[in-house]
């Protein structure tokens, strides 16, 4: 796997938690380690862009995240180059 920004890795979180999930959902949709997941969880948290609902035990994306993720596809598409054959090129 190539190298990931943090800010990819919340994308892939928070795009993970969109219908509910739990920490191991987000583990494994996001490619990282129990130990990771937690601090990123916990980071989160903290900024107001994912939440714990204790009743259903799952993390949901909050207003707030759902912002981002829309800021952060605006910047990706962006940046986004096209190559000759029609196929899109990130960096």
């Amino acid at each position: 796997m190539k190298y990931r920004s943090r800010t990819e890795i919340v994308a892939m979180i928070l795009e993970a938690s969109r219908t509910g999930a739990t920490k191991t959902k987000i583990m494994y949709k996001a490619y990282l380690s129990y130990t990771q997941v937690k601090e990123y969880i916990a980071f989160l948290q903290e900024n107001e862009l994912l939440s714990y609902e204790a009743g259903t035990q799952l993390y949901k994306i909050n207003e707030k995240g759902y912002k981002f993720l829309r800021s952060y596809s605006e910047i990706t598409d962006l940046i986004a180059t096209p190559t000759n054959n029609g196929k899109v090129l990130n960096f």
